[in-house]
C-alpha cells in the first residue's frame, strides 16, 4: 500500500486547510485510515481515524473543528481543518492499517505517507 498526501501549506489562524490522501494498491485490505502529526519536539499524536464503516475517532485537541471523511472505493481520506490554530502546526501523516487473513492466520500491517506540513500563523 502507497499512501499520497496532498493539501498542506501557510494559513493564518482562524482559517481552514483541507488534506487528502489516497492510497494506492491492495486497497482491500484496509481497513482504518486516518491522520497523525508530529510538531517539533513532540511524539506524533493521533488527529483522526476512520474505519471502513465510517467510524471516527478524533484526538481531543481537534474535536469539534476538524473533520474525516472517506471514500472507500477510491481509497482517499479527506481531512477538514476548520478553526486553525497555531498549535496545530506540524507535519501531518496519513496512516492505513490493514489486515491480511489468511488460512495460516492474520497479518496486520501500519503505512505511512511522507508527509506534509500545515504551518499555521497566529
Amino acid at each position: 500500500v502507497q499512501l499520497v498526501e496532498s493539501g498542506g501549506g501557510l494559513v493564518q489562524a482562524g482559517g481552514s486547510l483541507r488534506l487528502s490522501c489516497v492510497a494506492s494498491g491492495r486497497i482491500e485490505n484496509i481497513n482504518v485510515m486516518g491522520w497523525y502529526r508530529q510538531a517539533p519536539g513532540n511524539e506524533r499524536e493521533l488527529v483522526a481515524g476512520i474505519t471502513n464503516g465510517g467510524s471516527t475517532n478524533y484526538g481531543d485537541s481537534v474535536k469539534g473543528r476538524f473533520t474525516l471523511s472517506r471514500d472507500n472505493v477510491k481509497g482517499t481520506v479527506y481531512l477538514q481543518m476548520d478553526s486553525l490554530k497555531p498549535e496545530d502546526t506540524a507535519v501531518y501523516y496519513c496512516h492505513a492499517h490493514s489486515v491480511v487473513r489468511t488460512i495460516e492466520g492474520k497479518s496486520e500491517f501500519d503505512y505511512w505517507g511522507q508527509g506534509t506540513q500545515v504551518t499555521v500563523s497566529s
